[in-house]
C-alpha cells in the first residue's frame, strides 16, 4: 500500500475512531484510569504493568500504554518506580 501524501494528527484519528468507528473515548479513558488507580500504590509511580501492557505514568497522568515485551510469563500486574523508564 502506498503511502498518503497528507500527514494526520493524533487529533484527527482520535476523533475519526469516536466519530466514525463509534469508539468511545470517555469510556477508554475511564478504563484506562481505573487499571492504573487499582495497581497505583506508590505516589510517585512512573509506571503499573497490568495483563501485559506497561501503563505509563508522569506527573499524575497515564502518558502512554506499551505491551511489556521479552517476558513469556506476564505478571498480572506490577508497579514502577524510580529512573526514566521506570525500572531501578
Amino acid at each position: 500500500m502506498k503511502k498518503p501524501c497528507t500527514r494526520v494528527s493524533d487529533h484527527a484519528v482520535i476523533r475519526y475512531l469516536e466519530r466514525v468507528q463509534g469508539v468511545d473515548i470517555k469510556g477508554l479513558r475511564h478504563r484506562i484510569g481505573r487499571v492504573v488507580d487499582l495497581y497505583q500504590d506508590h505516589p510517585h509511580a512512573t509506571g503499573v504493568i497490568s495483563r501485559g501492557f506497561s501503563y505509563k505514568i508522569r506527573n499524575g497522568v497515564v502518558t502512554t500504554v506499551i505491551p511489556v515485551q521479552g517476558n513469556r510469563r506476564k505478571p498480572k500486574h506490577r508497579f514502577l518506580t524510580g529512573g526514566r523508564d521506570g525500572r531501578r
